[in-house]
């Protein structure tokens, strides 16, 4: 928040949180702020799930009884029913901060300025998951020490984006700033593509004669290189189909490096040259923390620290300066 009168921003971590949606990370959300001691609401439509909720935590009957009184609004649903939930938000007359979990950021943060302009947007995507979904797959523990990008737009408030990163940096995670874009762009390589090579591989494995004996002998290399194809493809595809555009240019250049490992079978050296720089990456990551340093909680200074890979670890009450980390260089 601003103090008009005494011109200084004062950053508070929200103080009551409705989320919208109870499945895999919504429901640790909800267990992870009950756990601090945050006051929340939840809201799922399913109402076996709410049914279930309601033995762990607060939750209402209906979005506009969930948003009422909240200072946080969360949208953990599938984006394909986004605009329909941010409708009722909208007409619950919800004018405060909002945010959401899913895995794309510039298809949602149309759908807000679409579908709830009252509210004031920073999208949000916690680097966290696994393979099982829904209320009982949730995880108190889930986001601590994973990567939670928060949106940082021309149009969004830098108090509001504060308020958000001190909530994220609470419940231990690392609050990483970055434009909607450039995080389509960098999760296409690093969550979608992957998804769609482990489809592929897991179905692979199982076509034609060999299917029965490859499958029995799979092994760590197999495991690992499919492991995110066990989620459940509604879900896989509403994510990569979100994300379109990014993905397409990326499994382009996935195709063409395939392509150029083919042409290499039957030379050794050539192969071990296409292998070396994936190894060379691999066997550095995750890169080592730097130290935490002060940086100036402005605009500029939070999107250089995205671009740099670094995160926000703190939020200086006054609003002036956030505590930061940025890997080390190899």
């Amino acid at each position: 928040m601003f103090n008009w009168l005494a011109g200084e921003m004062s950053v508070t971590p929200p103080a009551h949180v409705a989320i919208l949606g109870l499945g895999l990370i919504g429901s640790s959300l909800l267990r992870r702020l009950v756990a601090l001691g945050t006051a929340v609401t939840g809201y799922d439509a399913d109402p076996s799930t709410l049914e279930l909720a309601a033995l762990e935590a607060p939750v209402a009957g209906s979005i506009a009884d969930a948003v009422a009184g909240a200072d946080l609004v969360v949208l953990a649903v599938p984006l394909p029913v986004a605009g329909a939930v941010l409708d009722e938000v909208q007409a619950a007359g919800y004018t405060g901060l909002l945010t959401d979990v899913t895995s794309v950021k510039a298809a949602p943060r149309r759908l807000a300025a679409q579908h709830c302009p009252g509210a004031r947007w920073v999208g949000g995507h916690p680097m966290a998951g696994r393979e099982q979904s829904g209320f009982a797959a949730g995880d108190a523990t889930l986001f601590d020490g994973c990567a939670w990008v928060l949106t940082l737009e021309p149009d969004t408030g830098v108090a509001d984006w504060l308020r958000l990163a001190s909530l994220v940096a609470g419940i231990g995670a690392r609050a990483v700033p970055a434009t909607a874009d450039e995080h389509d762009t960098a999760v296409a390589r690093i969550s979608h593509a992957p998804h769609v090579v482990a489809a592929a591989l897991a179905a692979r494995a199982a076509e034609g004669e060999a299917g029965s004996l490859a499958l029995a002998l799979g092994a760590g290399s197999f495991r690992d290189g499919t492991r995110v194809a066990a989620t459940r493809p509604a879900l896989t595809a509403a994510m990569c189909g979100g994300n379109a555009a990014a993905l397409r240019t990326e499994l382009d250049t996935l195709i063409d490096q395939l392509t150029a490992a083919r042409g290499l079978l039957d030379d050794l050296d050539a192969l071990a040259d296409w292998f070396a720089p994936g190894h060379i990456v691999r066997a550095g990551w995750p890169p080592e923390p730097g130290p935490a340093k002060e940086r100036p909680a402005t605009r500029e200074e939070l999107l250089a620290l995205g671009r740099a890979g670094g995160w926000v670890t703190a939020v200086a009450a006054d609003g002036q300066s956030v505590t930061t980390v940025v890997p080390e260089s190899p």
